[in-house]
């Protein structure tokens, strides 16, 4: 039976795959893929060997087209973003509703989710967790809904580049300096840290390093730093 799995793919570490998912992906006539040359190492580190299709946030509906032709022939598609779960600040969203629409099963296959590895590893005890992903790059509806989230007095993630984070820590400097915050960098590869405490104490801490690297999560507790 024709149909598309939306599979969880390694953050980094690409023994952090499941049992299952490599079992759909080797079951898979094709595996559209947000970055190619990812989803081809992922691939090759397990011995695989697939048709591959682009499917980027910026082709998502052109290549949906071709996902659904496919399972018109009755071939089963994998969909792999670049890391973590697909449709979470990655591609995906848009090929699911027009699978679904056109009447195919989709199969969540669940994994690694950045938001959910750091909220692990976290030890905050939080009732609700709001997952914010990439704040707007327009500083004021930036600010603003920083300001936002803050106001709920309730914990939230975000997620952010090397290239912005130093200005993110000092907008919660500014905002709210003695929030309790937990960031995540390189998240289950070679160089994996968590850093906590206030957002100055961070700030403080990325200012000694000489650049800062990787891909990083931002935990936001509702609670102030004893």
């Amino acid at each position: 039976m024709a149909l598309l799995y939306m599979i969880a793919s390694p953050l980094g570490n690409l023994k952090d795959i499941t049992l299952r998912a490599l079992e759909a992906l080797a079951e898979a006539d094709w595996v559209a893929c947000e970055d190619t040359r990812r989803s081809l190492k992922l691939l090759t580190a397990h011995g695989l060997s697939k048709k591959l299709l682009s499917c980027r946030a910026q082709n998502e509906g052109e290549a949906a087209e071709k996902v659904l032709g496919a399972l018109r022939e009755g071939k089963t598609v994998a969909f792999l973003s670049d890391a973590g779960t697909p449709g979470i600040s990655d591609p995906g969203a848009v090929l699911v509703r027009r699978v679904r629409d056109a009447g195919f099963a989709v199969v969540p296959l669940p994994g690694p989710s950045a938001l959910a590895a750091l909220q692990s590893v976290s030890g905050f005890l939080e009732k609700t967790l709001t997952f914010e992903g990439f704040l707007s790059p327009k500083a004021g509806k930036r600010r603003r809904r920083l300001e936002e989230l803050l106001a709920r007095n309730e914990a939230f993630i975000l997620y952010e580049s090397p290239f912005r984070i130093k200005k993110l820590l000092t907008e919660l400097l500014t905002l709210d300096p003695g929030r309790l915050v937990l960031v995540g960098r390189e998240m289950t590869k070679i160089y994996e840290e968590f850093i906590e405490g206030t957002p100055g104490e961070i700030l403080a801490i990325l200012e000694k390093k000489d650049k800062v690297l990787g891909e990083f999560s931002v935990l936001v507790s509702s609670k102030k730093k004893s």
